[in-house]
């Protein structure tokens, strides 16, 4: 199947490169000199921003919709991820969510695909539909936005060949920085004595792993060190565009590889640690006869990553420094040893023809020795997608009215090969002898072998079924009135391995357009949408929108207005159903387990009792996303001036929860678990914010510049719970819905008397130097009862979000600048970096931990070798600002088309380097830029070339 997909790609994009020969045979004979040499011509002006099934003029773009033009923005920004870095471009989209809702539905040419799927180089445009009118045609599983990415398609004209060439280095920003063995050995002392017990380590065995004198007898492992790491790995790509036809036929084909290496540098990592994809992308647009068109698209990727048998990373960040050494030296062996000297000789895994495997009895699996001889792995992935449509001009039969339907199968598979070598490693015990350091004794653990045998895991796939159907009519009345509307119907189908049910998305939609002398608008749009989630007689419901514009700037009390060029308003109001916060299939219904409590009939037998686990609801229906929203956008000053911004309000309501507490507490029991409580529509969430954009273009002397800045803020709101708690302040009701909870801290406890004059503790005991909290409700006991509202999490991107894009060109040379921003949002230093107690590996914040000497200025609570329930939980204490800007790219380009003259082969060369990811500015810094038990964050210096033939 791989080879057979493989050859049906490279046959496509022959057949591709080759259609301007066959073309020009084909219709030599009937078109003339002058259509065989134009030169394709495109621009958004000509092709219109894609919208729901439907494209539409620049100046007729609704306000609660952005987009970016992808093709041009790529001409002075070499981006290497599908949405890298577009918030800065479009207003209401942060990153993570449109308007803060969440989870948003990606369509790739109206597919619903992975972002992944696609490279910058393969698109054309991307929208950001985030108004309910905007997206209602899409039904239930839009009902949170939408992003349409729509790619590059065959342009008339002589064929014409793009190149890009890219490669750069990877860099990392920043490592966790822990304490090494000697300074970790002396502090876990000191946690010990805080807990009451003696030092584990002798002043002389700290003095010894101190010193560094012999590494291996006492070793100090840093695993960010250069012995393991490379200061920089490579990442290249090289992108071919092909494109060009006439009015009959257009074509299209991109091929694209990109290779990319990794960090770890020895053992298996050092060559097998890259990861390779390769794509072929390719459509054809025809010209069946004068009123029926098609259009047939492929696109293949073909992805494989080679990496190690173990979680370095993860590792590094849990392995204490002195636990082993990762090598030991053969020349440390005492020679006279003649036992160690045979496991030397029988050993299949002499590093470098100097080192056995390091470990101990605890450690006989680490790291180390798995990258060394524990074999390799590889991921592979493979994804095929189709996509084919026919379009029918029935003017014959009524005048602008039209057919368009569009049918598109995906396949994805993937699964993952590996060697799994079993090894020895040895625990040395060391002698000194006249000062020196020798291996007297060596203890294995293990066995070396290596199978032969390849194995298979991770087996995945998954299958996209997508159709659309819709009839549409276009049509204008005496220049002045222009009317257009569809009926379609749209609808895809998702089928996953080891998922029982496919998720599914049907509906039918209407939309009605009309705008007079194109000043005044009105849109209507609706679906009528269907899910299985539901009761059989509540799985249908009906979705209406509505959406007015206005277009001031052609009313006569503007006309004498000379600085102002263009300016519409736009209002938008209706209301959504979906499915997409339902979690499961069946909530709907009663749930009984056979898998109950178990019950004793006679003494040694048992059986397990059925138990209910929810009650029916027959009554369960969609929720709902009812919202309103205006806006404005306008041009000024000659169009060197454009803002636009649009203010929503949105409720989502009915949301379905399983709540005791609506219920009488007989419709639930204790052990044994029985419940009768069913799922209902109950929870209601609400969210207010406005986003925003502008745009300046100046030129001053021979320098053109642009500058753009967009961003959003938004509150959400959680306007009805299903909830009793004992005090207000625990209501969740009023609070937003990415609430962080957690405990007031009032500083360390002092001493004893401290404690004990303080309200009890529940979460274990307390000594000096632990957290101290605030009792809330004055109950004289610190519990779960006394967590108040900290902060917003920012779990839909943060509350007030901002971009910023610069351009300044100065005859060839462009520099462009982007940077993005998040603000408003709190985080929790709660990962094992800062939260450390019992046997866990000490990072450097430990260093502000409370003494007697300290108590003043700590800012680390007491070390302990117990666990520390009271200190490590969520309470402002361990709360930051997550307030961050970073400097996302800067990137330079000369054009140097004039070096090559009139070259008849080559038409345009240009060059560019680029910084990605270069500052972080933020209180929180080095927070911000750290990576915890994963491969850290990177830095890219990128040089590119392309040239167009």
């Amino acid at each position: 199947m791989k080879d057979l997909v493989i050859k049906i790609c490279l046959l496509l994009s022959v057949a591709l490169a080759e259609l301007p020969a066959v073309l020009h045979a084909q219709t030599a004979g009937n078109r003339s000199d002058s259509l065989v040499k134009q030169e394709p011509v495109y621009s958004i002006e000509n092709t219109g921003w894609q919208l729901a099934f439907r494209k539409v003029k620049p100046n007729d773009l609704p306000a609660d919709v952005a987009a970016v033009n992808v093709r041009e923005l790529m001409n002075k920004n070499y981006m290497t991820y599908t949405l890298e870095g577009v918030e800065a471009f479009t207003p209401g989209y942060n990153g993570n969510s449109l308007w803060g809702m969440g989870s948003y539905l990606l369509l790739i040419d109206g597919v619903p695909r992975q972002a992944d799927n696609v490279m910058p180089a393969e698109i054309e445009q991307i929208t950001f539909l985030k108004g309910v009118n905007a997206v209602a045609l899409y039904g239930s599983r839009a009902a949170k936005g939408v992003v349409l990415i729509t790619t590059k398609r065959g342009e008339a004209g002589d064929s014409r060949i793009n190149v890009r060439v890219n490669s750069g280095m990877q860099v990392p920003k920043r490592y966790p920085r822990y304490l090494g063995s000697a300074e970790y050995m002396t502090l876990y002392n000191e946690a010990r004595q805080n807990d009451g017990l003696d030092k584990l380590y002798s002043d002389e065995t700290i003095y010894h792993f101190a010193s560094g004198s012999n590494p291996y007898r006492y070793p100090n492992v840093d695993y960010y060190a250069s012995d393991y790491l490379k200061k920089m790995y490579n990442r290249s790509d090289v992108i071919a565009e092909i494109t060009g036809g006439n009015e009959k036929a257009k074509y299209y084909t991109n091929i694209g590889y990109q290779t990319s290496g990794g960090l770890l540098n020895f053992g298996e990592a050092v060559k097998n640690n890259r990861s390779n994809r390769f794509n072929v992308r390719g459509n054809i647009d025809i010209n069946i006869n004068k009123y029926i068109t098609c259009n047939v698209d492929a696109n293949a990727i073909f992805y494989s990553g080679k990496g190690v048998n173990a979680d370095y990373w993860s590792s590094a960040a849990t392995l204490r420094p002195y636990r082993f050494s990762p090598l030991l030296p053969l020349n440390l062996i005492e020679p006279d040893d003649s036992v160690s000297q045979l496991l030397v000789q029988n050993s299949n895994n002499i590093i470098d023809g100097k080192y056995l495997l390091g470990g101990t009895q605890l450690d006989q699996s680490n790291p180390f020795a798995v990258i060394y001889s524990g074999g390799h792995n590889q991921y592979t992935s493979r994804q095929f997608q189709f996509r084919t449509g026919i379009g029918a001009d029935l003017t014959k039969v009524l005048k602008g009215l039209s057919f368009q339907a569009n049918m598109a199968v995906d396949y994805a598979t993937s699964y993952s090969l590996s060697y799994n070598n079993s090894f020895a490693t040895y625990a040395p015990s060391w002698v000194n002898y006249d000062g020196s350091d020798l291996i007297g004794t060596l203890t294995k653990y293990g066995q070396d072998a290596k199978s032969g045998v390849q194995n298979a895991s991770n087996t995945w796939y998954r299958q996209t079924i997508a159709v659309s159907g819709q009839l549409n009519y276009n049509n204008s009345f005496k220049e002045k009135h222009h009317v257009s509307a569809a009926i379609l119907v749209n609808g895809f189908q998702q089928s996953e391995s080891a998922v029982y049910h496919r998720v599914s998305n049907a509906n039918l939609g209407f939309q009605a357009d009309y705008n007079f002398r194109n000043r005044y608008y009105a849109n209507f749009s609706a679906a009528l949408i269907h899910s299985a989630k539901l009761p059989e007689a509540n799985r249908r419901a009906f979705s209406p929108t509505v959406s007015l514009g206005w277009r001031l700037s052609q009313e006569q009390f503007l006309a004498h207005v000379s600085w102002i060029d263009e300016l519409k308003l736009t209002a938008s109001a209706g209301i959504l159903h979906s499915d997409l916060d339902i979690s499961d299939y069946y909530l709907y219904q009663g749930y009984y387990t056979s898998q109950g409590a178990w019950v004793g009939w006679k003494d040694g037998t048992g059986v397990q009792s059925t138990d209910s686990r929810r009650g029916d609801n027959p009554n369960m229906v969609f929720p709902k996303r009812e919202e309103i929203s205006i806006g404005a956008d306008g041009t000024f000053f000659q169009r060197s001036l454009r803002i636009n911004g649009s203010f929503f309000l949105n409720k989502i309501t009915g949301n379905i929860v399983q709540a005791s507490v609506l219920f009488p507490s007989y419709f639930s029991t204790g052990w044994p678990v029985s419940s009768f409580i069913p799922y209902v529509n109950y929870n209601d969430d609400k969210r207010v914010g406005f986003d925003f954009g502008m745009s300046y273009t100046k030129r001053i002397g021979a320098v053109n510049w642009t500058l753009g800045v967009n961003g959003m803020y938004y509150k959400t709101v959680a306007t009805k719970r299903a909830e009793v708690w004992e005090n207000d302040y625990q209501n969740r009701k009023g609070q937003p819905l990415d609430a962080i909870w957690g405990l007031q801290s009032l500083g360390f406890f002092k001493d004893q008397n401290d404690i004990s004059s303080s309200p009890a503790q529940s979460f274990g005991q307390v000594k000096p130097g632990d957290i101290k909290y605030k009792d809330q409700n004055g109950d004289g006991i610190i519990d779960t009862r006394d967590e108040v509202f900290l902060g917003r999490g920012g779990w839909f991107g943060a509350p007030l979000n901002l971009g910023i894009n610069f351009t300044a060109q100065w005859k060839k040379l462009t520099v462009f600048v982007l940077g993005t921003g998040g603000f408003g949002a709190r985080g929790m230093k709660n990962n094992s970096y800062f939260w450390v107690d019992g046997e866990d590996k000490y990072s450097e914040v430990v260093r502000g931990r409370w003494t007697e000497a300290t108590k003043n200025t700590a800012t680390y609570p007491r070390l302990t070798t117990f666990s520390s329930d009271n200190n490590f939980r969520s309470s402002d204490f361990w709360m930051y600002k997550a307030n961050r800007f970073d400097l996302a790219k800067v990137q330079v380009s000369y054009d140097l088309s004039s070096v090559i003259g009139q070259n008849k082969w080559m038409k345009e060369l240009g060059v560019y380097v680029a910084g990605y990811n270069l500052l972080t500015i933020s209180a929180e810094r080095e927070l911000m830029e750290m990576n915890i038990g994963a491969a850290p964050q990177t830095r890219l210096f990128n040089l590119g070339v392309k040239a167009l033939f």
